[in-house]
């Protein structure tokens, strides 16, 4: 590991992440928008921020000074497989300024019609950056280990038609990963709380990635809201 690659590494152990994405149509979809949210959390103690596609990476870079795990997400009609799916994303993700970059390492088809230890492979032959695999199970997970990435995520959890579905976070799963590989195991997921954040490192995880609950309003109004329903 490069002396770069391992101080990136240090400052993401044992910490918090956030994830700074808004869908399409959404006010806060905007660059400087997600930026000054990415700007925000990190004043609130974000150790990085995850953040979709080129133009949002390339604005957050201009100033922010901690890691952005970048990805892209990009819909291909007949395929489930949309973060960074193909090298044309990894390419564009790299040259905004991505410090990690992570892509769907499921077992699904892909857009290119090659599997993920190709994509792998054509990525360590161009790039020099640190990989993160988004991982649903826990073969996803070891096999993604094993062929030498970066960090595993269990980002896609609950999230695909081979994974388990559940409301929270799949503590199992960090725990096992973290338990049978040899690499960071980066918590993601359906984190919504310190209690979650606190189980997710109880089991192993490296660090956690938080998303919707600290950046998405119209979801925790609407997880306020709740609070007027009668029990």
């Amino acid at each position: 590991m490069t002396q770069a690659k391992a101080a990136v590494f240090e400052q993401l152990q044992h910490s918090l992440i956030v994830s700074c994405q808004a869908e399409e149509g959404f006010p806060l979809n905007k660059p400087e928008h997600l930026t000054a949210i990415a700007q925000t959390a990190v004043i609130g103690g974000a150790s990085a921020i995850r953040a979709s596609i080129p133009v949002n990476i390339r604005a957050m870079k201009q100033v922010l000074q901690v890691p952005i795990i970048g990805i892209y997400k990009k819909d291909y009609p007949g395929f489930d497989v949309r973060i960074t799916p193909t090298l044309v994303e990894v390419e564009a993700i790299v040259q905004a300024g991505s410090d990690i970059i992570a892509l769907d390492a499921t077992f699904r088809p892909r857009p290119d019609g090659k599997g993920f230890a190709d994509l792998f492979q054509n990525i360590r032959d161009r790039f020099d950056v640190p990989i993160m695999a988004d991982i649903s199970t826990f073969e996803e997970g070891v096999h993604a280990a094993e062929l030498g990435v970066d960090l595993v995520g269990t980002t896609l959890s609950g999230y695909t038609a081979t994974s388990k579905k559940q409301p929270g976070p799949d503590i199992e799963l960090i725990r096992r990963l973290a338990t049978a590989v040899d690499l960071p195991v980066i918590a993601e997921g359906r984190i919504s709380s310190p209690e979650d954040v606190r189980a997710a490192l109880a089991a192993g995880a490296y660090a956690v990635v938080v998303g919707s609950m600290i950046t998405r309003p119209h979801l925790i109004t609407q997880y306020f809201l709740t609070g007027l329903l009668p029990e």
